[in-house]
């Protein structure tokens, strides 16, 4: 694939993996739709970038706002003619106990991590058929093939982005829109210093083993790489990955596994 001059959408494009696929997108000549809530680091991204105002498009949006994805295509429409690709990589992460999780952390993180992403990648949808191209990138993570503890809600809203885009390529293979699905493990961001806890604050702290993970900047260049590949999923990230052939052939060894592991 030729990234130069496509119109390439990021969301959670204001740090971690979002602002390292923006930087590593820009180098390949693309022109960038920035979204996340942030809209002052966008703006630092983009000045980063040192892209003009017509080539890189800083479009503050929040995933919670599902019911507003429809007027976000149309102002990025009105920007760009097209959207090539659309990186859907805006999320927040869990760090709590069943037990000891309000539901409305649950809903906070279906709304974030699921409802959000399908509300923005349906309204890109008519762009791409009528394009007869398109391509969705879905940052979703390890925790979409297995899970851990502490973070079942997590687990379930990525393990239904799966479910939801693998439908989505089989509908729409003849319109030529293809669909990836990246599933990181440990990448060096502040995405366990952000997890929500059981009351919904932030966790602030940061896991050893994402501290010790590979750095965003490599992550989004394996992103790239899985994107030109054609990759219907893409595994990224150390020995974690191996996590994802134990879940498929040996449960209940994974099981002991994850159990002994140390998971914050």
């Amino acid at each position: 694939m030729n990234f130069k001059e496509k119109v390439v959408w990021i969301t959670g494009a204001s740090s971690g993996i979002g602002e390292a696929l923006a930087e590593e997108f820009a180098k390949l000549g693309a022109r960038l739709i920035l979204s996340s809530r942030r809209q002052a680091e966008l703006e630092r991204v983009k000045a980063k970038l040192k892209m003009s105002d017509e080539d890189c498009l800083v479009l503050p949006l929040d995933l919670e706002q599902y019911h507003e994805m429809e007027d976000k295509v149309e102002k990025a429409l009105n920007h760009f003619d097209r959207i090539d690709y659309l990186v859907n990589n805006g999320g927040i992460s869990q760090r709590s106990l069943i037990m000891d999780t309000k539901m409305e952390v649950y809903e906070r993180l279906m709304d974030i991590d699921f409802l959000g992403t399908v509300a923005l990648s349906k309204a890109v949808l008519p762009v791409f058929i009528r394009q007869k191209s398109g391509h969705y990138t879905v940052v979703t993570s390890l925790m979409g093939k297995f899970a851990s503890p502490l973070r079942a809600g997590y687990c379930g809203a990525k393990h239904a982005l799966h479910g939801f885009f693998d439908a989505l390529r089989l509908e729409h293979e003849d319109d030529n829109v293809g669909v990836t699905l990246v599933c990181p493990g440990f990448i060096r961001t502040d995405i366990s210093r952000n997890a929500l806890t059981g009351s919904g604050a932030a966790q602030q702290t940061m896991d050893q083993a994402q501290e010790n993970g590979m750095s965003a900047n490599e992550c989004a260049q394996r992103i790239i790489k899985g994107i030109n590949r054609g990759d219907f999923e893409t595994y990224i990230g150390g020995k974690e990955r191996l996590a994802v052939y134990l879940k498929r052939w040996f449960p209940r060894i994974l099981h002991r596994v994850v159990r002994k592991s140390a998971v914050t």
